[in-house]
Formats: structure tokens, sequence, C-alpha cells
């Protein structure tokens, strides 16, 4: 009994040692957690989790035009799944059947009875990274984290929207597509294109590196960032979108007109070279035109007459010819082994001042260049080489072709046929934009300015560089000289070629040029005859502000230049001068406001009320609303709400391109834009459902 008590005693006490020593331990660590923090307890455990490092991919610069309307912009895409595991049974019982409602009227490709036996099922196999949807816009995504069940987050109500993809898109689809470019890494090789390719290295800023931890779901963001990612500067062109749309239309439309092969043009500002407007369309086999080649600046052609004003330059400052010096146009003009003719079926136009051979695109001008430099033909060359017209531009822009300029002494290429020829623009190969150039130093008074493509760059909406004009030629001739190349250049559009290309309020000077185009294998002499129509000049005449050229590559139904060529420059430079407030000064002096009220197109509220205050025109009354509507009645104008519902289209009949574009681009769609002036029409009716990347093409006139 003794023995009993005493076992029952060192039970008693190892229970009580045992108590004591399990105190302590509570007692050392609760010391170490309070002495050495929590923090580091947290890391001991999370060291026990696989991590990893990630780069982060910076969202890339937009490409802008002149105003900031994006011409090239990045595009986020999340890839949305779900853990219905870790969803509350409670919660997921009252909840799902909403959210699956939420998910079918967003998506209605999928019932919401096929949301909720997806879910479901899921939950009861422990799928816990189901997918809902891949490629959701961010406005998508907003909306998805708002729905039941999801919007309690990833932990408690499974949504897992993390995984992102970046994707560059252009808002206006086609237009302007091999100027604005692209680059591809392709690890052996990298393809520069473009304004992408060319400053590519401001476009995609850099790459930033963050922690991932393995977990049971997946790899999971801890929150760490190593390095911060730096977003992409914005590039800032000298393109006007306004005058891209006229130039891209205008084109577009005389090229099926004249079921041509290819064709480009090219507006430039003549004081300062930015170029504002360039489109190369090319048909396919189904006669539809697009963006294949940049025949503008990677091409070179023969031009053909155009050349001829650098011909005329030459003599006149080599003192060769004075302009009203008689010529003898007869019609041929015999040369060993060749026969020039001139355009009027061969007949000439008899004596003529070499001013007025000029303005009629006499062919003539072989024989003048010929007697004027047969005993030393290199200083043609020689002259032409001063003027800049024998070596690239050397533009910012890659893939700019050489011109081509045979030369006396060469084994091939120069023959006695080679100085009359280059007289009238052949044995010479040149790109569009390297003629234009030329024509551009003309109107800017003998100062020739080297093509920009690009203003600025831009940082968080600071400026981090600017490209100012750059002159690479102050002065390509005389004065004189100048001076009366830009009589003869008038003279073309007021009694030669071109005095069928008319403007009421303002005047072109311009040269046409028709190019018999070279067969490879049967050379001119081809009985299938192709030709390229061109025309190239500058308007207002007395005082320039833009150069611009056209060309179009085998047209089937005309083929001269004033008719092909010309009529596409007559419609820009008219259309140009309409949108361009700089030309009617009259508008904007301090006059007592017409009679008569104008129609006002719908759009953006801060725009028509600025542009109302401008012209001195009163809206009897308004509504506060961001967008809306002009309503003209008995000479009276009221403006009022344009409705606007994110989830409608929108009825754009009336409105800008710009407010258009910017309300369907607003709703996660793509606006592609056809004509100029105002909406007309809409391929996708108002009050259609928007749908995520869908396009709407609009019609303007």
């Amino acid at each position: 009994m003794r023995t009993e008590g005493r076992h029952i005693f060192f039970k008693a006490y190892a229970i009580y040692v045992g108590f004591i020593i399990l105190m302590i331990v509570v007692l050392y660590k609760t010391i170490i957690i309070q002495y050495e923090g929590a923090g580091k307890i947290l890391s001991f455990n999370e060291d026990k989790l696989p991590v990893r490092m990630v780069s982060k991919v910076p969202r890339s610069g937009e490409i802008l035009d002149m105003n900031l309307i994006p011409l090239v912009t990045s595009i986020s895409f999340f890839d949305i799944r779900m853990d219905p595991t870790v969803v509350d049974e409670k919660v997921f019982q009252n909840e799902l059947s909403d959210l699956c409602e939420g998910l079918a009227k967003m998506y209605p490709d999928k019932t919401a009875r096929q949301y909720f036996d997806e879910i479901r099922t899921a939950r009861e196999n422990g799928n816990r990274y189901l997918l809902i949807r891949k490629r959701v816009t961010n406005e998508e995504r907003k909306k998805i984290a708002a729905l039941p069940i999801f919007r309690l987050g990833k932990l408690k109500g499974g949504l897992i929207d993390s995984i992102e993809t970046i994707e560059r898109k252009r808002p206006n689809g086609d237009m302007m597509s091999r100027t604005l470019g692209y680059y591809n890494d392709k690890g052996k090789s990298i393809v520069k294109v473009g304004v992408e390719g060319a400053f590519h290295d401001y476009l995609k800023g850099s790459s930033g590196q963050e922690i991932e931890q393995r977990i049971s779901t997946g790899w999971k963001k801890t929150g760490k960032i190593v390095k911060e990612t730096i977003e992409g500067a914005d590039v800032v062109t000298s393109f006007d979108k306004e005058i891209q749309e006229v130039a891209h239309s205008e084109l577009e439309r005389q090229l099926k007109e004249q079921e041509a092969t290819s064709g480009c043009i090219i507006v430039m500002d003549v004081k300062t070279g930015f170029i504002r407007a360039i489109s190369n369309l090319t048909r396919d086999k189904n006669g539809n035109y697009s963006e294949k080649l940049n025949y503008a600046m990677g091409v070179t052609e023969v031009p053909g007459s155009t050349f001829k004003l650098a011909s005329l330059m030459a003599a006149l400052e080599d003192e060769k010819i004075k302009i009203t010096d008689s010529v003898n146009s007869v019609g041929k003009y015999k040369f060993p082994g060749k026969t020039f003719e001139d355009a009027n079926d061969g007949r000439g136009y008899g004596k003529i001042s070499i001013k007025h051979a000029f303005e009629k695109s006499s062919n003539v001008f072989s024989q003048i260049i010929f007697n004027a430099y047969r005993s030393d033909p290199d200083a043609f060359l020689s002259r032409l080489d001063k003027f800049g017209l024998t070596k690239p531009l050397g533009i910012d822009l890659p893939g700019e072709a050489t011109p081509k300029f045979n030369r006396p002494g060469e084994k091939k290429g120069w023959s006695r046929l080679s100085l009359p020829s280059m007289g009238i623009g052949y044995e010479v190969l040149m790109t569009p934009l390297q003629l234009l150039n030329f024509y551009n130093a003309v109107a800017n008074n003998g100062k020739m300015m080297k093509p920009q493509f690009v203003k600025e760059i831009r940082r968080d909406g600071q400026v981090i560089k600017r490209f100012d004009p750059i002159i690479t030629n102050s002065q390509i001739c005389s004065s004189e000289t100048v001076s009366l190349l830009k009589s003869c250049l008038e003279g073309v559009m007021k009694k030669g070629t071109g005095k069928e290309i008319k403007s009421a309020q303002f005047t072109i000077a311009g040269k046409t040029g028709t190019a018999r185009l070279l067969d490879s294998k049967k050379g001119y002499g081809s009985d299938e005859k192709a030709y390229q129509a061109s025309f190239v000049g500058y308007f207002p005449a007395k005082n320039p502000i833009y150069s611009c050229i056209v060309v179009i590559t085998n047209p089937k139904v005309e083929y001269t230049g004033a008719t092909v060529a010309g009529t596409v420059f007559g419609a820009i430079a008219n259309k140009v001068y309409a949108k361009t407030l700089e030309y009617h000064k009259a508008i904007n002096e301090n006059r007592p406001r017409s009679m008569d009220v104008p129609a006002v197109k719908n759009g953006n509220r801060s725009d028509i009320l600025s542009l109302l205050k401008t012209f001195r025109v009163k809206a009897d009354s308004f509504d506060g609303s961001d967008w809306l509507i002009g309503i003209l009645e008995e000479n009276k104008l009221t403006l009022k709400k344009m409705p606007i519902n994110k989830d409608l289209i929108p009825n754009l009949l009336g409105m800008n391109a710009k407010d258009a574009v910017f309300l369907i681009e607003s709703q996660g769609m793509v606006a592609k834009i056809n004509g100029h002036g105002k909406v007309i029409s809409q391929s996708i009716t108002a009050g259609s459902p928007v749908f995520s990347g869908g396009v709407i093409e609009i019609g303007l006139q």
C-alpha cells in the first residue's frame, strides 16, 4: 500500500515537472518572438517554399500623331481563372447562380447553366485553376472582379486574374502600317521596320524583376520587387491624322478606279521637312488594296518627266541656257539607236521657248540636255550631285533605297543614249521621297530640309527629346534660278499639262510625269505597255505650306500623269486647304456673328463649346453632358445630351472621326475609318451590344 502511494506521488511529480518544462518552452518562444520579431519566423517559413525571380515586362510606349492621337498603342489582355475550392460553402451555394448569370450576360456564347455546371464540377474534382475566359480587356477584367463571389478576391472568391498579355494594336487598321512598322527579334536576326523599328529603344522601356513563390495553386507574386519596370516612352510623330485620312482615301479611290497595281503618296511640310502623311497601297488578287511595301522610300523607279525640273535647274545654274531661248519642238527627237517622242502623238509644239517646252513637258529636253553637256557629261552629273539628288537622304527610318545614276566611263550602264535619256528622267532611279524632297527645296526658296517622321519623345507627358528641323543644304541653287523654276511650275498649271487640275481658292505649282516602265525581259519596247503616272508639286503656289507627290503604277484605264496622279493631288490640296484654318485668316478676325447659324456636328462638349466661342455662335441652351447633339431648327441652335451607354454601340452619325474613334476605342472595340468629313455610316447599328476586340467600320463624307 505504501509502495502504491509512493508510485502515485512520483507520477504526480513527473506531471508537475513536465508542465513546468512546457511553460518554460512557451515562455522562451514568446521571448524569441518579441525580441527577434515575427518577420524572421515568417522568413524561415517562406524559405521552405520554392521561389523564383521573374521578369516584369514593361508596357511599350505609344506612337502618336502630331496632335497626340494614338496610331499604335499597347492593349492588355488577361486570362481569367478560378479556384472554386477556396470559396466558403454557404457563399458558394448562395451566390454561384448570380455569378453565372453575370458571366453569361458578359459572354453569351455560354449559358448561365453551362457556367454553373463547369464551376460546380471543378469544385467537386478539386480543380484549383479553372479557365473562365481568355484574352479579356482590362475593362472587362474590372467588371468580372465586381461579380458575386469574385468580388471577395482571390483568397475568398477564388478569382485568379493576374496573367497579363500585352499586344500592339493599330486603331486605324492598315493605314500607314508599313511606315509605322514593327520590331521583330528572331534571335539570330533583328528586323526593324518603320517608326516602331527605328525608335524601338525608346518605345520598349526597361524590364523589371520580382519574386514569385510556389503555392498549392501555382506560382504567386509575393509583391517583392527587385527591380522596378520603366514603361516605354511615347513617340510623337510628325503625321497629321486628318491629312493622312484624306491622302489614304483619295489614293485608294483612284487606284480602284484605275485598276492600278500600286501607288503611293507623301505630304511634306515645306518649311520644316516633317512628313504629314504617307500612304503605300498594293493591289491583291481580289482587287483590294493594302500596305505591303513602302514604295515611298524603299523602292526606286524612273521618275520620267518630273525629273525635267532637275535638268532645267542644272542647265540654268551652269548657264548653258536661258528659259527664254527658243527650241524647235518637232515631236520626234532622234539619237543613234533611239527616238524620243512627245506625248501628243509625236506632233510637237513648233518653235517655242524652253519655259513653254517645260510647261508642255516636251521631250525636246532630251536634245536640250544633250546639246548642253555632250562634250562634258560629267558636269551634268556633278551638278546633280550638288543638288543632293544622287545620294540617299539619310532618313531616320530603315529601308531607304539608294538612288541610281549612270555615270560616264562605267562599262555597264553608260552609253551615248544616257545623257538625253537622263534629261527626260530615264536611266535614273529614285524613290518618290527623294524626288519630293528636291521639289520641296524649290518651294522652300532653295533650302533643302531633311525629311523627318518624328517630332518628340515623351515620357510621362514630359518631352525628353525633341527633333528640330534639319537643313541639309542651305541653298541648292541661286535665288534667281529658284524664281525662274517657280514660274515654270506655276506655268504648268496655268497653260501646260496641269491646267485641268483646278482649285478655286488658291493656286498650285507642280509638274506632271508619265513614265514608260521597263520590262525586265523586253525593255521599253515591249508590246505590253506599262506606265507610271506621277504628279509632284506644292500649294499654295505663292506661299507654300505643303509639298506633295502622287505616284500610281500601271494604271489600266488612263495613264497620263495629269489625269491619273494630278487628280489625286488636286483633291488632296483642296481638302487639306478646306480643313486648315491657317489658310483662312478672315474667320479668326473679330467680326459680328453671321445672321445664319451653322450646323454643328455631334461630339465632345468642350470641343463644341470652344468652337462656338471662337466663331461667336450662341447656343440657346445646352446640356452639361460630356457628349452633345447639335439640333438646328429655324436658325436656332440647341445642344442636347447624347445618350451614351458603355455596353451598347453609340450612334456615331454626324460626328467627326476623332470623336467617333474615341468613343469606339473606349468601349474596347476597334474603329476602321473610311473617307473624311463627318460620319455618315457605321457597320454596326447603334444600340447593338459592345463586344471586345470587335471591328466597326465608320464611313465619313
